[in-house]
């Protein structure tokens, strides 16, 4: 029997066809991974290609190393010849080679992000922008987008016209651009952008990787930006076998760059290309599905297609709406606690995805008291904490001198008595000869005014000098002990407390094992460059345990790729998701991409889906009332099984209706208000509900004396737009005002601050 049997028809024909531009439009569970791989197959066995001339791109690591491994037990020989790795990987080999030829050492150092922060500071410094008005965050989220679309400082500038705030951005990105150049060092941004330069501006090189690649295949293709699109389509120019899987229904990450329009137009761009769906899914239930296309058919901006699967019905997706945030989380954990204990499954097999970061505070909370393991994806990145930058930032001083940020960070890491003065006389030296940092501490006999310090500097770059030459004689992680030992780190640690130390120190020992494990998988002979580089590349979902039985709690964003035996959806608000920003933007564009995360959140449950929203949720410290997501109305009501709980709102009323407060309030309310009244209240107090009874004067009654508007009336509010009067409750000083608006629901607030206007 062949391998290929296996297949169902649509999967054989995009293995089968292999020669000029293929799209496979991959719906989500159609198996598009299984495709690629038989794909790899088919071409070294049955086409008699060379491994070689074969290049796999995705997007994380945990999927490169999967297709990898299933490529390994598919061929017999030569497997591993073929390239499987992401467009950051790829660039990173192919710039290691080639850097040079645009301006570069090989040995160049990647930035990750608090890198970038650190740097940013500086240049800001240096040019003087005031980071109050012109944040380092900002700065750099405007020049990540500028490298997405491939523009230089020089094109950025020409494009700012006479726009200030642009030339501001302009000068701010040309400087650190000379920064990092000077550092010999790139961002994420870098590798993609500097591979794409090197091949416009060196066509022999480009020519070698084209006849290198003669096979190209990339996966995920919804997600590409402009520059990624640009490196595939110069990689793919000689010989157009170029094979993208991709679902544009799946494609969320407009704000990271991703260009939907590059699948949506691929047979715009090679007009000879065949297009091949995948439709039928091997992960879900008949109902998930059948939710998942309702959803996803309002969206206008698509490619046709409707999964459909051979799996059961399975049972009806369980919606449910909470009084607060807090019972929608009680809810959530119990109703895990308690399948767990019945049967269904263990902990791994749950997953409880959300839009924004905010909302697993109460889901932590809750499963604390529980006692039930969960890890949060998305947290603090490993390779973030201080010791394990500490650490990192001596191997990059030692693979790479001109990495300025590395040495400045560890030039008093153990404390050496070097003060800031001291350092900073260093830098005014290093910029005033435009030389690099620890080339400066190289010749301190030019330093003015070095005075004492001078001999602590000599000894740190001894200390390096003398690593340096060790990273011949040893192991990258004998190295790294001998580092740790030298510098006497550990003792420094245990010196700041026992408990904080051994967690520290046990990062450190992580860190050491990272090594050994990156020695031993290395397909190459290991270096401290690759090390450093292949750590550089790691992202927050590549260090998921698939075998750890713990609850998983991500937003929708991370869980794209993955999937759940059973999936809880929480947050199912308008004003949360779709977010408050997308209704009122007013875009179909913004509110398409909502819908597809909502279609990925869905796909992500294969038996069994819970969809949960609540009335009230605190945001930001203020209480918002928020209408059901327009999503989960998408929805044919015949899919849904709705289980109608009681909340904490819900409870308090209950217990008040056995309050004699409560009853007199009751009984008060009955009676017709004219002014004063001579009702005497036992209770000097304020009521629930804007009824109270204050000082012997009684008010409770909906007034709204003083105000343009009533009850019933339209009224529009400058940020919430236009919604309808639904109370008006004096309180005391000011009018509590209930409105209805039309797009992100109920708001209660003070007339006063409100300044509603009404709508005639």
């Amino acid at each position: 029997m062949s391998i290929y049997d296996s297949l169902n028809e649509q999967q054989r024909e995009a293995v089968f066809h292999t020669e000029g531009p293929l799209l496979i439009l991959a719906g989500a569970g159609s198996g598009k991974t299984r495709v690629l791989t038989h794909r790899v197959a088919y071409l070294i066995e049955e086409m008699g290609v060379n491994p070689w001339n074969i290049l796999a791109i995705t997007f994380t690591n945990k999927a490169a190393g999967e297709m990898r491994e299933r490529v390994d037990k598919l061929v017999e020989y030569g497997a591993e010849n073929v390239w499987v790795s992401t467009f950051h990987s790829l660039c990173v080999r192919i710039l290691r080679r080639e850097i040079e030829y645009i301006g570069y050492d090989r040995n160049f150092t990647i930035y990750d992000a608090d890198d970038q922060k650190t740097l940013m500071k500086d240049v800001c410094r240096q040019v003087g922008i005031d980071t109050k008005v012109y944040k380092e965050r900002m700065l750099l989220s405007v020049i990540s987008s500028a490298k997405d679309e491939m523009l230089t400082p020089d094109l950025f500038e020409k494009q700012a016209g006479g726009d200030f705030n642009q030339l501001k951005i302009a000068k701010v990105y040309r400087e650190y651009e000379k920064q990092l150049h000077a550092n010999n060092a790139l961002d994420f941004d870098d590798l993609l952008l500097k591979t794409v330069q090197l091949f416009e501006t060196q066509p022999e090189i480009l020519n070698k990787y084209q006849e290198r690649f003669r096979y190209i295949m990339v996966d995920e293709y919804q997600d590409t930006n402009n520059v990624q699109f640009r490196l595939v389509s110069l990689l793919a120019g000689k010989y157009e076998n170029l094979c993208v899987v991709g679902d544009d229904d799946q494609s969320i990450y407009k704000f990271r760059g991703a260009n939907i329009k590059n699948i949506l137009n691929f047979e715009q761009v090679f007009p000879n290309a065949r297009v091949i769906k995948l439709e039928q899914n091997y992960r879900s239930t008949k109902t998930i599905l059948d939710a998942a296309n309702a959803v996803i058919r309002h969206n206008l901006g698509r490619k046709d297609k409707t999964l459909w699967t051979e799996n059961e019905e399975g049972e009806k997706i369980h919606f449910s709406q909470f009084d607060t945030a807090y019972d929608e989380a009680e809810f959530v954990v119990g109703d895990i606690k308690k399948r767990v204990g019945s049967g269904m499954g263990t902990y791994q097999d749950y997953a409880i995805l959300y839009r924004t970061n905010a909302q697993s505070r109460l889901f932590e909370e809750k499963f604390v008291t529980a006692g039930i393991p969960y890890k949060i994806v998305g947290g603090v990145n490993f390779y973030a904490r201080r010791e394990i930058k500490d650490l990192l930032a001596y191997l990059k001083t030692i693979d790479n001198g001109r990495d300025d940020l590395a040495v400045r960070r560890i030039i008093n890491v153990p404390k050496r008595g070097i003060g800031l003065t001291t350092i900073n006389r260093v830098q005014e030296s290093a910029q005033a000869r435009d030389i690099g940092f620890y080339e400066a501490l190289q010749g301190l006999d030019l330093i003015p005014n070095i005075g004492r310090g001078a001999s602590k500097l000599e000894s740190f770059v001894a200390l390096i000098e003398h690593f340096k030459l060790r990273v011949e004689e040893l192991s990258i992680s004998d190295l790294l002990k001998e580092i740790i030992e030298e510098t006497g780190y550990i003792e420094v640690l245990e010196a700041e407390g026992k408990e904080e130390a051994e967690a520290r120190i046990e990062n450190i020992d992580e860190l050491i094992t990272k090594v050994v494990d990156y020695e031993d998988s290395c397909e190459e002979e290991p270096t401290l460059s690759g090390f450093l580089e292949e750590v550089a590349l790691v992202a927050d979902l590549d260090s998921l345990d698939e075998n750890a039985d713990y609850v998983v709690l991500m937003t929708l964003h991370s869980a794209k790729g993955l999937e759940f035996p059973y999936v809880y959806l929480a947050g199912m608000e308008d004003g949360l998701f779709p977010s408050y920003m997308t209704i009122t933007a007013d875009s179909p564009e913004e509110l398409e991409e909502e819908r597809r995360l909502c279609y990925v959140g869905i796909t992500r449950a294969m038996k069994d889906l819970t969809m949960t929203c609540a009335q009230r949720r605190m945001v930001r410290g203020e209480t918002q009332y928020n209408k059901t997501s327009r999503f989960l109305k998408e929805i044919p009501s015949e899919l849904l099984s709705s289980g109608q709980k009681v909340g904490l709102f819900e409870k308090k009323q209950e217990e008040k209706k056995e309050n004699p407060y409560f009853q007199a309030k009751k009984a008060f309310q009955a009676k017709p208000f004219s002014g004063a009244s001579s009702y005497k209240s036992p209770y000097n107090s304020y009521g629930a509900g804007g009824v109270g009874f204050q000082k012997g004067k009684a008010f409770g009654t909906p007034k709204s004396g003083g105000l343009d508007y009533k009850e019933g009336d339209r009224v529009r509010h400058i940020k919430f737009g236009e919604g309808t009067v639904q109370s008006i409750v004096e309180g005391g000083r000011d009018y509590e005002v209930t409105v209805e608006f039309d797009q992100v629901g109920r708001k209660k607030m003070f007339a006063a601050f409100a300044k509603l206007k009404k709508v005639q």
